[in-house]
């Protein structure tokens, strides 16, 4: 007996229903002419621009009342030179790895001559050799690292980390609240999940920690919000997580130091969506007294995705069955966020005018396209049915809001194409 199954058509990212794409006014001078280059050699890659965004870490830190503090979450942009820079701006980093552990580090020290600033872990699978490491970074090498501990049983192998490096290990739990009193575009708490402690079950937890050696709980960490653009819906979170804490450490006798909101600051990926309003998200802060502890921010998104640019060489353009192409080098191999999130990530569209002159160039002018990569599936798909007055082969598509969870997220080795070049601009030069 054969069995025939029956394929559901996969059409990711959203449509953009025709329309426009971007103007090449949207593009930053700077940025347009690294994009060039890296069409041309090794034919896509990421232009970032870590002045930038330094610039807005300071900008959030101005608005935000000065018991705050900002640390950059690494796994949002990795790359060295984005840490270098952000090492000068930020309280602290928040790393998911031993790798973005030590890579944080290294960028403190080249920037600052020492750690500085605090490196806060955070992760629902710290395995006994990542704690191993992280201990080994403070009592051999000084790092300030505090780890949000998920479950009783990290604890445990956080302790015996702790006690066999001969150090103390400022430590907070991650909670997963009954109740989140905010909606955003990624929900974390008050529902199943991975990540942290379920709120009925923190006084065990608490109790745990307090009785191991080598442990010192310091407070709370509550990320259980991403992505919201509500300015005062977002800043009323933050409340309510200062309440909850506050109230819970009190009940349960914790020396609460460390208040962890975790990042959530959303940014507009799609022409009309609403920017989140930074002065009304300070404002709406700068009245509540000092709680008398450190209120902890951990953005990166928000930080990064401005900063950064995807640019890619279109290889070929082609219609079939009444649907127009671009192929590109790259794709989700290099670029997976707007399939994986089905974000409707517009672009622009360089014009390149060299091309070989015994090659037919292909071209759609007046068209509605759809932007596909280089990997043999259907999801590998960037933009759909986005209108462009003209594309080439040989032309360049430039995608803005790349600077977050952009190369870090993608899947290079599908394939085995070349991984993403990326490199920086200042694009406040003219």
């Amino acid at each position: 007996m054969i069995t025939t199954y029956r394929e559901t058509p996969v059409e990711p990212p959203r449509s953009f229903e025709h329309a426009p794409a971007l103007g090449i006014d949207r593009i930053p001078a700077p940025v347009r002419e690294a994009a060039l280059r890296l069409a041309a050699d090794p034919g896509a890659g990421y232009v970032y621009d870590p002045l930038l965004a330094a610039d807005r870490v300071r900008t959030l830190r101005k608005v935000l009342p000065s018991w705050a503090r900002v640390y950059f979450a690494v796994k949002a942009n990795g790359f060295e030179p984005m840490l270098a820079h952000l090492a000068e701006s930020v309280d602290g980093f928040e790393a998911a790895s031993l790798r973005e552990a030590r890579a944080s580090l290294a960028a403190l020290r080249e920037r600052r001559g020492g750690p500085g600033v605090r490196i806060a872990v955070s992760g629902p699978g710290k395995t006994p050799e990542l704690l191993a490491g992280l201990a080994r970074l403070r009592g051999e090498h000084g790092a300030d690292v505090v780890v949000n501990l998920e479950s009783a049983l990290e604890a445990h192998r956080a302790s015996a980390a702790a006690v066999a490096a001969d150090t103390v290990l400022p430590v907070t739990i991650r909670v997963n609240p009954a109740r989140v009193p905010v909606s955003g575009s990624l929900v974390m708490g008050g529902a199943p999940g991975p990540f942290g402690v379920p709120e009925d079950e923190v006084p065990d937890v608490v109790a745990t920690v307090s009785s191991l050696p080598g442990l010192d709980l310091t407070g709370f960490h509550v990320h259980a919000v991403s992505g919201n653009t509500d300015a005062r819906a977002h800043a009323a979170y933050v409340l309510w997580c200062l309440g909850w804490a506050r109230s819970t450490a009190d009940r349960h006798g914790v020396d609460l130091r460390t208040v962890d909101v975790g990042g959530g600051l959303g940014v507009p990926f799609e022409e009309g969506d609403e920017a989140f309003d930074l002065e009304g998200f300070g404002a709406a802060l700068a009245d509540v007294p000092d709680p008398g502890v450190e209120l902890v921010f951990e953005p990166g998104r928000w930080i990064t995705a401005p900063a950064g640019w995807y640019a890619t060489r279109v290889t070929d353009v082609k219609s079939a069955h009444g649907g127009t192409f671009a192929v590109v080098r790259g794709g989700i191999n290099h670029f997976q966020l707007p399939t994986s999130w089905e974000i409707r990530h517009t672009f622009a569209v360089l014009e390149e005018e060299s091309w070989p002159d015994l090659l037919p160039r292909p071209e759609a002018l007046g068209a509605s396209v759809t932007v596909s990569g280089e990997l043999c599936t259907p999801e590998d798909v960037l933009a759909r049915d986005v209108r462009v007055a003209s594309v080439r082969a040989g032309d360049v598509l430039v995608f803005p809001n790349a600077g977050a969870y952009g190369f870090e997220f993608a899947m290079p080795a599908f394939l085995g194409h070349p991984a993403a070049a990326r490199t920086t601009v200042d694009t406040r030069s003219p």
